[in-house]
């Protein structure tokens, strides 16, 4: 009895285990040598017209490459941001593209390059998985799917760019 029981707890682990890795490798895709990894988008509230998305593209190739935006149904426009410190003000800026350089790794994350997602049609709830087509100037476009959720806010300590 305590044998049968324990082999079931090793197999409900070794199964939980998988679900994981495969949940966590849904989040990554490439496209030609571009690593497109952990996109995700914070929950928004009712009446909020914006939110922002946030990724990392890894570019593996040896020429260079641009991210000039995106489209979801979710939103209006899907369009490339930086916010940065000016003095004691923060600003924003829609950029018109995002260099790629050969062996960079670029981060969009809260507080530095993001996507904004405008004119949302919908509040995202989190646990909600939102499709968003990226644009890139030479790979082209690749279908990508943004999970709500909550990450925790860099504070200015620890946020590095």
């Amino acid at each position: 009895m305590i044998h049968r029981m324990r082999h079931r707890f090793i197999l409900a682990l070794a199964l939980a285990g998988i679900v994981a890795a495969t949940a966590a490798a849904a989040r990554d895709y490439q496209l030609g040598r571009l690593k497109i990894d952990h996109p995700w988008v914070r929950p928004t509230l009712p009446g909020q017209g914006a939110g922002g998305a946030y990724l990392s593209v890894h570019n593996t190739g040896t020429a260079p490459d641009r991210l000039l935006g995106g489209s979801t149904p979710a939103a209006a426009r899907v369009e490339v941001h930086e916010m940065r410190m000016d003095g004691d003000v923060m600003r924003m800026r829609e950029m018109p593209a995002l260099d790629l350089a050969p062996g960079q790794r670029v981060k969009l994350e809260p507080g530095g390059l993001h996507l904004m997602l405008t004119g949302l049609k919908a509040p995202l709830k989190l646990g909600d998985r939102v499709p968003l087509r990226l644009r890139f100037e030479r790979a082209g476009e690749i279908d990508v799917t943004l999970q709500v959720e909550n990450q925790p806010v860099p504070s200015a300590d620890t946020h590095k760019h």
